[in-house]
Order: C-alpha cells, then structure tokens, then sequence
C-alpha cells in the first residue's frame, strides 16, 4: 500500500535527521562549554542555533513516537472494552488526531507566513525557518494518522462470539 510505505519512508527519513540533529546539537553545545569555560570566548551563535534544533527535534521525535505508537496513554478504559468499542475508539482518536494535525498545519503555516520578514537574533536567519517545522511537523503526523487510520478501517471487525 503506497500510504503505508510514505509513511515509513517519512518516518525513516525522520529518524536519520533526528540522529543527525541530535548529535549535531550534542556536539555544539560541548563545543561552545569548551570555549566557554577553557578558552574564556563565547560562540555568540550557538545557543540559539541549539535552541532551534531543540524545537526541531522536538516536533519531528513527537512524529517519530506517534509513527512508533509510544506516547504515553491512559488506557484503562480501552482495556475493559470489547474488541468492537476498541475499534471505533481507534477511529475516533484517529479523527481527533487528524483534526489536531490540520490545525497545526494550517496555524503553523499562518505563523511562519506571519513572521516571514523577522530574522534571528544572532544567526541573522528568517525565523519562518525555524518555526516552519510546526506545519511540516503536521503534516508528517497527518500522513501517520491517516495511514494508521486507512488499516484501522480496512481490518475486519472483531467478530463475537464462538467462530
């Protein structure tokens, strides 16, 4: 299935960037407490360059959880159900999620076409970069949901009784 298969290339391509990012910021910030503390120098650029990977990687792992199914949940209500009322909460909160997912794609988007001419402090860069991760997260998450939402409609409904 095509959505099945964009949706785990997404997310592959998601884990490599988050490693990549991840590290990257690891080793910026070890780089300037060097600086810092055994050069007595500061890099000027780093902290805000870290604090714009940090929401970056923050949005793009929150897509990586979902794709996993590893966010935390309160569940003791999904368990004391059947397998049908299972189903169609998995639905619901499918729906629920989409409709969360399209605000952040539609206000995400309005916010970095909002702040489009402002620039960064330090890096002198269009903040409608960093906080363009809000829409593309969104989307991302959207794809998720709607593939999750494809196979949760697509399986056979649980059967009572004996077979």
């Amino acid at each position: 299935m095509v959505l099945n298969r964009l949706s785990a290339r997404i997310n592959q391509a998601a884990e490599y960037l988050l490693f990549g990012m991840g590290l990257g910021m690891a080793l910026l910030v070890a780089v300037q407490v060097f600086f810092r503390y055994a050069l007595n120098h500061s890099i000027f650029w780093s902290e805000e360059l870290a604090r714009f990977l940090l929401v970056w990687l923050t949005f793009l792992g929150a897509s990586v959880v979902y794709y996993r199914g590893a966010h935390a949940s309160v569940d003791f209500l999904y368990q004391r159900v059947g397998a049908r009322s299972q189903r169609a909460m998995n639905i619901l909160v499918y729906l629920l999620s989409l409709a969360f997912f399209l605000v952040m794609i539609v206000y995400g988007w309005r916010f970095a076409h909002f702040i489009r001419l402002q620039v960064s402090a330090a890096l002198n860069l269009p903040k409608w970069i960093p906080h363009s991760i809000i829409p593309l997260s969104g989307l991302i998450l959207t794809i998720h949901a709607l593939n999750f939402l494809w196979r949760e409609v697509k399986s056979a409904p649980a059967k009572r009784g004996r077979p």
